[in-house]
């Protein structure tokens, strides 16, 4: 089967009261239109159709990656004539889709649900039946055989039929023949002076379509986005959803109402993760790592039996396997842990090589470096990697020992099994097994006295 998905994305959403476009708003750092999008690349055989209205320039910029027709409807006068613009490319063969931009929790086995229903004689819809349907048009079905007869909007809607809890999602399937010959017999003789797509349905059954009905499996799957408040809703939903995934796969989350997955998280075994902790991009853990609350971990590697503690922030790193990081570490990009090395509380790495068993315990900066195996960096160290204009590189042989409150002016090298004694500047290479330091002579200053406060007059 020939697909043509349609999707609806021309509306400005006032309601949202921004500079950005509703559909560029996003669920998990993914926009409303890309969720939507992404869905229906997952259907075979189909070409999809986006129609644009409001800030359509940027729209299109967000999906520039992708195989997509746009068209633009420069005047909102319905979702009856959103469709209409697209009538001209719709091939009469091909079963047509229409989609909402700002419907981000749709699933795919709904749709292809959907899609099993419709055929050259039946026009499938997707209907939910609410708890409470305001907001929503209702299904009207015949008394005796239940068929659908039509869809009214509540705008249009008497007393009795605002009674009815079936409600319309305005998700369908037909055959595009038959949706182009409807398009064309759309009026606007409603309260809203709009062309309502809803009015097809009429048109099927005085056609002799059956109306096939199917529906989701909650209303958070197919709740549009109008307002912020809706927009938080749906983030929490799929969060949800995102933990219970992870948990079927063997996680331990503390609290699954308390974690966010904003991109892509591949598993090992026996992982723990405790509240507030934020995955962004794509991110591998390894079998029996331990992740403490509050940290942000970002297109990273983690290897096997790493515990990672309290507010750490980890970006495009690699921590390799029985390596122990934090509380409050920074891992910056490029950054490469060799197995079983501890990184301390306040310690910041950038762009450096941390070797096999090595440590950086206590509040210091590591940038730029190569740092060899089993050396030890003594609290307060920096390499000074900058010198305003250009950067230089730190190296640190293996079995190097340095003091606390440590300053390597790079270029430097430091050799095997050297000891650079605390509180040194360190400007030249020092060599291997040897002691380092440069300190200015120790003095005391006799009768010196404190500064005193002076009153104020």
């Amino acid at each position: 089967m020939n697909l043509t998905t349609i999707i609806l994305a021309a509306g400005k959403g006032t309601r949202m009261r921004s500079q950005l476009p509703k559909v560029l708003h996003s669920i998990s750092h993914k926009s409303l239109l890309r969720h939507v999008h992404d869905l229906s690349a997952g259907l075979e055989n189909n070409v999809i159709h986006i129609v644009i209205g409001h800030g359509a320039e940027q729209v299109k910029k967000t999906l520039a990656d992708s195989m997509v027709n746009w068209i633009e409807q420069t005047q909102q006068l319905g979702t009856g004539h959103a469709v209409q613009q697209v009538s001209g490319q719709i091939d009469d063969n091909s079963m047509v889709l229409i989609l909402y931009s700002d419907v981000p929790l749709l699933k795919l086995k709904t749709l292809q649900t959907l899609l099993s229903k419709a055929n050259e004689k039946t026009l499938a819809l997707l209907t939910l039946n609410l708890a409470n349907p305001t907001g929503y048009g209702r299904i009207v079905r015949d008394g005796c055989s239940g068929k659908v007869l039509r869809i009214v909007e509540e705008k249009d809607a008497t007393e009795i039929e605002k009674k009815i809890v079936e409600g319309n999602t305005g998700i369908l399937a037909v055959q595009g023949n038959a949706l182009k010959k409807w398009l064309s017999q759309l009026d606007n003789n409603n309260a809203q002076g709009e062309y309502y797509l809803t009015d097809i349905i009429a048109l099927a059954v005085a056609d002799g379509f059956e109306i096939a009905t199917t529906s989701p499996q909650t209303e958070d799957e197919v709740l549009g986005v109008n307002d912020k408040l809706q927009l938080a809703h749906l983030e929490r939903v799929y969060q949800l959803q995102q933990a219970q995934n992870l948990m079927k796969q063997g996680v331990t989350l503390r609290d699954p109402n308390r974690f966010d997955l904003r991109g892509l998280l591949e598993v090992g075994e026996d992982v723990e993760i405790d509240v507030n902790v934020i995955f962004e991009g794509e991110n591998r853990l390894g079998n029996n790592v331990k992740i403490g609350a509050n940290c942000s971990i970002k297109n990273a590697t983690i290897g096997d039996n790493v515990i990672i503690l309290e507010n750490c922030v980890i970006e495009n790193a690699v921590v390799g396997v029985n390596s122990r990081i934090g509380p409050f570490a920074r891992l910056r990009p490029e950054t490469v842990l060799a197995s079983e090395t501890h990184i301390g509380n306040f310690v910041e790495i950038k762009k450096s090589v941390i070797g096999q068993g090595s440590k950086v315990n206590h509040l210091s900066y590591i940038g730029d470096s190569l740092v060899g195996k089993k050396v030890n960096i003594g609290a307060g160290t920096i390499t000074c990697n900058y010198d305003g204009v250009n950067k230089f590189q730190t190296i640190i042989e293996d079995g190097a020992f340095i003091g606390s409150d440590t300053q390597l002016v790079a270029p430097v090298t430091v050799g095997k099994n050297a000891t650079i004694g605390a509180g040194s500047t360190i400007t030249k290479d020092t060599p291997d097994n040897q002691l380092t330091l440069s300190r200015g002579k120790q003095i005391s200053v006799p009768n010196w006295q404190r500064p005193v406060k002076k009153e104020k007059l």
